[in-house]
């Protein structure tokens, strides 16, 4: 799987783990060089916290458009140290 934005790919894996829809991929296998921190967070109630990353790509910011579970509940075990995307980041395989 590719996680593609503004024609770059930022992440690439065949180990990826699909939640309600959502493609986390291995946090190595992102491109860190384009995550910017942000201070956004939002609860799930059965995943825990969610912390987020704005996208760079040239000049070109995506706003939160990525996001991780820095210590995910029991339930969401698996996407422990994976990043998921959204707002325009194309999924592809």
């Amino acid at each position: 799987m590719r996680a593609i934005w503004n024609g770059t790919v930022i992440a690439e894996s065949d180990d990826t783990v699909v939640v309600e829809g959502n493609h986390y991929f291995p946090a190595e296998s992102v491109q860190a060089d384009v995550l910017r921190p942000s201070a956004t967070h939002t609860t799930c109630p059965w995943k825990g916290e969610a912390s987020y990353y704005s996208l760079e790509v040239g000049e070109l910011v995506n706003p939160d458009a990525a996001w991780f579970y820095p210590q995910p509940k029991a339930a969401a075990a698996e996407i422990a140290g994976r990043v998921a995307f959204w707002r325009g980041v194309e999924v592809v395989n």
